[in-house]
């Protein structure tokens, strides 16, 4: 018989680190890394292992000022669409706001997604390595790229292929993964915006906040959330009205935006003006509705909600979701209000012609109708 019983342990408890001691933390095991202690817990990404996965990712500005106007938030949509086709990101949706933004977005299967740099059977020797430096154009400049190709061969000249795999493995690396294209995104952000402010240090607040979304209803229901992000602060009364968001975008006549909402109400990719666009429309004047303090869906201890009022959803519901087409014109004629061409067909081709002579453009860019029945207006570019 065991002579001392097991006795009951007493609950384990997280220890907490008071601000002089975390101060006081040496270095781990890496250099410029903090060490931290047992006990004490980090919070870490969540990924699945293979396959394709979702996430809403949100990051905010360094003490939550709001340092974006106009033109930051253009800057920011621009950078987003080029480093998701870089990493092979597919957004559904996103908002920037003054002090923060939102991203809904899709990471592909990793190994399906980089077979698209591989050399396939018949095809010359190196040609994924072609399609590769052709991707990498995405975000590198032409003298970079340049140098690339020289140091590739001089590393086949001295037969160390190994370097070679090593060198182009680093940039594969960083596709399809949601760390390091926030990470990338906000860097180079970053970069821009204290060039342009004459500032120094840290534009964001802390990492960026991620969490993994599954499901139909779940992705429809964060995509009406970060749409509705400029109702709920005031700013618009109706969503398509704030232009640095997927729906405004869409609205405005953006095909990816289009698509990426299809997508994430796991519509085909071609059915906005069919299904899309009405259903997406009905779902957010039904969640985004304002919550008054008389209403009696607020409940006891619940805050107001500030949001949709019942009569715009009234409206919208009698409509259908539909879009009037002049409602649908004056959002895409304000997409277009920063010196692009609108007007007649003709007054657009002659802009058109001057433009690519006087920036040297090769591609000639063609007048693109709005689309039927808005007018006869053309642009110069989608």
């Amino acid at each position: 018989m065991n002579p001392h019983p097991p006795q009951n342990k007493a609950p384990s408890v997280k220890r907490e680190w008071t601000p002089l001691e975390l101060a006081e933390m040496k270095t781990g095991k890496y250099l410029g890394q903090i060490h931290r202690p047992k006990g004490f817990a980090s919070r870490r990404r969540i990924k699945p292992e293979k396959g394709a996965a979702c996430y809403h990712v949100m990051s905010r500005t360094v003490n939550g000022e709001f340092l974006f106007g106009a033109t930051e938030k253009e800057a920011f949509r621009r950078m987003m669409r080029r480093m998701a086709q870089f990493s092979g990101v597919e957004i559904f949706t996103y908002v920037v706001m003054d002090n923060h933004f939102h991203i809904l977005l899709q990471v592909p299967d990793k190994e399906r997604w980089l077979k698209r740099f591989d050399t396939k059977p018949g095809e010359s020797v190196g040609a994924g390595e072609a399609r590769l430096l052709a991707h990498l154009s995405k975000v590198y400049s032409k003298a970079f790229l340049k140098q690339l190709r020289n140091e590739l061969n001089s590393f086949r000249e001295k037969g160390m292929e190994d370097e070679v795999e090593k060198l182009l493995h680093r940039f594969k690396d960083r596709f399809c993964d949601v760390s390091l294209f926030v990470k990338e995104l906000k860097e180079r952000f970053s970069r821009w915006f204290n060039k342009q402010n004459g500032r120094r240090g840290t534009l964001w607040m802390d990492r960026f906040k991620s969490v993994c979304v599954d499901g139909e209803a779940a992705l429809a229901t964060m995509a009406a959330y970060i749409d509705l992000n400029p109702v709920r602060a005031g700013i618009v009364d109706d969503p398509m009205r704030y232009e640095w968001s997927g729906y405004g975008e869409a609205i405005a006549g953006s095909k990816r935006a289009r698509r990426g909402l299809c997508k994430a109400l796991n519509l085909p990719q071609d059915s906005w003006e069919g299904k899309g666009l009405a259903r997406y429309r009905l779902f957010l004047f039904d969640e985004g509705l304002s919550v008054e303090p008389d209403s009696p869906s607020l409940g006891k201890g619940r805050k107001r909600r500030r949001g949709i009022k019942m009569e715009a959803r009234t409206k919208v519901m009698e409509q259908k979701g539909k879009v009037i087409p002049q409602e649908a014109l004056s959002r895409r004629v304000a997409s277009f209000s920063n010196g692009v061409a609108i007007g007649g067909e003709e007054f657009v081709k002659r802009v058109a012609s001057r433009y690519q002579r006087e920036m040297g453009r090769k591609k000639e860019r063609n007048p693109r109708s709005l689309s039927a029945g808005q007018g006869g207006f053309f642009v110069m570019k989608e």
